[in-house]
């Protein structure tokens, strides 16, 4: 019997050592591939080097812990590292994480665990992200404000049918306590998001509360659109250049913003399948509004997109129209697009942001005779009343858009 016995644990010895070799060589490969992608997407030898000594050090801790495949790339066993080798080799781990998880190698990149929220709440962020092409990051704050007021009405005992608005202003007054004016209207906005589908989706609430859900009137901050005057508009575009990559984009992303309103999150968005020459048109098919439309593209415009393309966009397998320089050239973000727009009107001394040529793109729209209604549809608001604060830009057009006036 006693002989049986460990032969049976020598068997089980033998099987754990095999299964940690296999994994430890499975890591080493995965190792390789990522350090001759990174050659691949032009990384630098130093970062290449770099990478290898801190993946290096990753597969012994590993090794030495004896972690199976499913286990090497959680946020537990990256914190352990952590402790052992400092933070500064986490950057590499996550990187290769990620690669692995773009080619299909791990179930999910490595990333903070959320406690699962009851069904509602969850199917209300699956319904968020598919109706609003919301990014993750958006999801994830929806996801923070919702766990609060999950939390605020399982304390007090309040089911989601039987809610008031004053559970919903009791819970505002606790939980935005610590933030700006600026963050709470956000916050305020998600969760009236999740108002608006309890009633109109699920019809668990009896009535729509999400009109209820207001703050106090920020009269400071209630000022109306800024655009820039024709001669300013001239001298940002005199001050551009394209004489290297990074100004050949920026020069089509101006030019997007101006001359077809683009917001930033738009411009990021576009896509060389998007974009079509030969018809001058652009596609947007994620728009803020969810309303996708098909714009002329302008001639100097196209003549922008275009010499970008040919002289300054990275080559890449990634559809996205704009790209970061350095590898390995992932899309830029909308807010980098924002930034870069800025930037621009800042060279030639405006104190102006991008949204500014959004502005000026609806103030020119006006001056050519189009109605609140068209501006709507070109800007791609979700009502009327988005488009309504447009007609301020314009003081000698807002009475006869507004009341039908001759002036």
């Amino acid at each position: 019997m006693a002989d049986t016995q460990a032969m049976e644990t020598i068997q089980w010895i033998e099987k754990q050592l095999q299964q940690i070799q296999l994994t430890t060589r499975a890591l080493e490969q995965a190792i390789n591939d990522y350090l001759q992608w990174m050659t691949s997407q032009g990384y630098a030898n130093s970062t290449r080097e770099s990478y290898k000594q801190m993946l290096n050090k990753f597969l012994c801790f590993t090794k030495h812990r004896r972690c199976e495949w499913d286990t090497i790339f959680m946020l537990d066993t990256l914190r352990l590292f952590q402790k052992v080798r400092g933070i500064k080799h986490v950057h590499a781990v996550k990187g290769l994480a990620r690669y692995l998880f773009e080619h299909n190698k791990i179930r999910r990149p490595i990333e903070k665990t959320y406690q699962p929220l009851p069904d509602i709440y969850e199917q209300y962020l699956v319904y968020h992200a598919k109706s609003r092409q919301a990014p993750y990051r958006k999801i994830r704050q929806i996801r923070r404000v919702l766990s609060a007021f999950c939390d605020y009405l399982q304390r007090n005992t309040i089911k989601l049918s039987y809610l008031r608005i004053e559970h919903i202003d009791a819970f505002l007054a606790e939980f935005n306590v610590r933030f700006t004016p600026q963050t709470c209207r956000l916050y305020r906005c998600h969760l009236r998001g999740f108002l608006t589908y309890l009633y109109h989706q699920r019809r668990i609430l009896h009535r729509d509360l999400a009109p209820l859900v207001i703050g106090a009137p920020l009269f400071a901050q209630a000022k109306p659109p800024q655009f820039l005057r024709p001669n300013e508009v001239k001298r940002l575009f005199d001050s551009l250049e394209a004489s290297s990559v990074k100004e050949l984009r920026n020069y089509a992303m101006v030019h997007l913003a101006y001359y077809l309103g683009l917001r930033p999150q738009e411009i990021s968005l576009i896509t060389l399948d998007d974009i079509s020459f030969s018809k001058a048109e652009l596609c947007l098919r994620s728009r803020k509004s969810n309303n996708p439309i098909t714009l002329p593209l302008p001639d100097n415009t196209i003549k922008a997109i275009a010499a970008y393309i040919v002289g300054g966009r990275p080559e890449s397998t990634r559809r996205r129209l704009f790209l970061n320089l350095t590898a390995p050239h992932r899309p830029v973000s909308a807010g980098m697009v924002g930034r870069y727009i800025t930037d621009c009107l800042r060279k030639a001394g405006l104190q102006a942001t991008a949204y500014w040529l959004r502005h000026t793109y609806a103030q020119n729209l006006l001056e050519a005779g189009a109605s609140i209604y068209e501006i709507k549809e070109m800007l791609g608001h979700d009502s009327i009343e988005s488009s309504r604060k447009y007609l301020h830009i314009h003081i000698l057009l807002m009475r006869k858009v507004l009341f039908d006036e001759k002036l």
